[in-house]
């Protein structure tokens, strides 16, 4: 009876933890769904503020007919269009298909695609549509946001229109690489292009086929990677590292130098403008301005007077707040406020 009453107790026993451990696996496996459709809908969200960033107010991003794959030890992500608005700046734009992933035990270092074709609108009069063979781009977030991405853009076609104007500029580059970081409090940006070429409606085709690539830092603005800060460029102070334009045959022009940007966006800097082949770029100038021929011939010949006859010249370049001139004295022109 004893020995009856013992077997009894022990599969009573056994069932109880049986059901326990039954209970505790449901129960992982649900906090582990639940995880995990949290960090699909926060790729979401980090995915869509890399692709326009634009501070937290008054900018929204739709995903349609979107759909999560990858479970369980994927994420991923499916939308067949991108819509995006902000309502502060007057901007939208719509997009292709995304398709974005990230392994479960990193969720933090996402790798998404984006199709063409692309249309940006904005208040102001300007439609940009863009066309590319391939977009590929990775980013890593961290508790600040994020933290780096990288974009590679194959056989980009890109065409700008001023509905108040009516003036055309078309653009189009073989690769463009866009490399972004936060670096403590600021921002380090590096970007490329190869085999560009620049077009502009009703002008002759002055614009060669170039390389291009820009290297540069803005202090205090880390945030602008993924639109956390709310100011944008305004106010911003940087050190343009180095900008190289190549247009080949060792026709090379290079500007460096720190800048800044006042509260209306207009631009100021000292920077170090070096021209190699200063000829062939003077007959460019000439070509797009003929009015302007006698002008770009006396700034050439000074020019070439400063660096003693050579065709490679090292001078100032001077802006104070949007008005360009070479070392101080020579107008170039006025660049508008960003």
């Amino acid at each position: 009876m004893a020995a009856s009453s013992r077997s009894g107790s022990s599969q009573s026993g056994s069932g109880k933890k049986f059901w326990l451990l039954g209970g505790g696996v449901l129960l992982a496996i649900a906090l582990y769904t639940g995880g995990w459709f949290y960090a699909a809908s926060a790729l979401k969200t980090t995915v869509l503020k890399a692709i326009a960033p634009g501070g937290e107010a008054g900018v929204s991003g739709e995903c349609s007919d979107i759909e999560f794959g990858g479970y369980p030890f994927r994420i991923g992500l499916f939308c067949s269009r991108i819509d995006v608005d902000d309502n502060v700046n007057g901007v939208s734009a719509t997009f292709g298909a995304l398709r974005s992933a990230a392994q479960v035990y990193a969720p933090g270092n996402i790798v998404w695609e984006l199709d063409s074709p692309a249309e940006i609108r904005t208040g102001n009069g300007l439609s940009i549509s863009a066309q590319w063979t391939n977009l590929q781009s990775s980013l890593a977030t961290r508790l600040r946001g994020i933290d780096r991405s990288s974009t590679v853009i194959e056989g980009l076609k890109a065409m700008a229109v001023s509905s108040f104007t009516g003036q055309t500029i078309s653009f189009d580059a073989a690769r463009t690489e866009i490399h972004l970081r936060q670096n403590g409090a600021d921002l380090d940006g590096a970007i490329s292009v190869q085999d560009a070429n620049t077009a502009i409606k009703d002008w002759p085709q002055i614009f060669p086929k170039l390389s291009a690539s820009i290297d540069l830092t803005v202090a205090g603005k880390a945030g602008l990677i993924d639109g956390s800060d709310p100011n944008g460029l305004n106010g911003a102070t940087g050190e343009l590292r180095r900008i190289v334009a190549d247009i080949g045959d060792g026709k090379v022009m290079t500007l460096t130098g720190p800048f800044s940007f006042d509260e209306q966006g207009f631009l100021s800097g000292k920077f170090k403008l070096e021209i190699e082949q200063l000829g062939p770029w003077s007959d460019s100038l000439k070509q797009a301005f003929p009015d302007l021929a006698s002008t770009v011939n006396t700034a050439t010949k000074l020019l070439k007077a400063l660096a003693a006859g050579s065709d490679k010249v090292s001078v100032d370049l001077v802006v104070d707040r949007g008005n360009a001139t070479v070392s101080g004295f020579i107008p170039l022109g006025r660049i508008p406020p960003i």
